[in-house]
């Protein structure tokens, strides 16, 4: 059985990314994808330093985080940009979940996997150069990432105020699409995926 772990790079409560992220979640559930939903907000983990891994050991969230990612086969990835690349948090968490811990291997936890990636932004350029910098993380970790990628622009006016339902019925499909590209994507690698989660955080 596959399944799908969401998360968004940005740890604002009400992110633009999240609320477009749980938009493509529901088109991966809707493709029958069995996907969890976790925010990196509720896994805050130190700025990984080789010395305190070493002297102090391995970040408790970190490793929440590398059982997470062990336990999906799938990732939905959305992503504000910051300065023209991926936002420090989202970097650092990866860098953590890379790394050897007592139960994984370097980079045992990402190596095989498939990832759709989403960038939005309240601006003109949509975040779209974070996107080849963050393909280019996750391809060096073995990660499948699909060619199709999506760069929201003026993504506050997809939503009413700061509600969670998107009024842009033509982004709403581009993004549930995706989800689903990511669930056939996954029954061809890693076999049908057998029920719909309704795991979220």
């Amino acid at each position: 059985m596959s399944k799908i772990l969401a998360f968004a790079g940005s740890l604002r409560k009400d992110s633009l990314n999240k609320r477009l992220l749980n938009v493509a979640v529901e088109g991966a559930r809707s493709a029958g994808g069995v996907v969890t939903v976790v925010d990196l907000a509720d896994l805050p983990m130190a700025i990984y330093n080789a010395d305190d891994h070493e002297n102090i050991g391995f970040d408790a969230n970190a490793f929440k985080f590398q059982e997470l990612l062990k336990d999906h086969d799938g990732l939905l990835i959305a992503s504000p940009e910051y300065n023209g690349s991926v936002p420090g948090g989202l970097k650092n968490a990866i860098d953590w979940a890379s790394r050897k811990s007592d139960k994984f291997a370097m980079g045992e936890v990402f190596k095989g996997k498939v990832a759709a990636m989403i960038t939005a932004s309240p601006g003109s350029f949509g975040g779209i150069r974070c996107l080849s910098h963050m393909r280019g993380v996750l391809s060096i970790l073995g990660v499948n990432v699909l060619p199709s990628e999506i760069a929201v622009t003026f993504a506050g006016e997809k939503f009413d105020g700061n509600g969670t339902e998107i009024t842009d019925e033509k982004m709403k499909h581009i993004l549930e699409k995706l989800g689903a590209e990511l669930v056939a994507m996954l029954k061809k690698t890693h076999g049908d995926i057998g029920f719909v989660s309704d795991t979220s955080s």
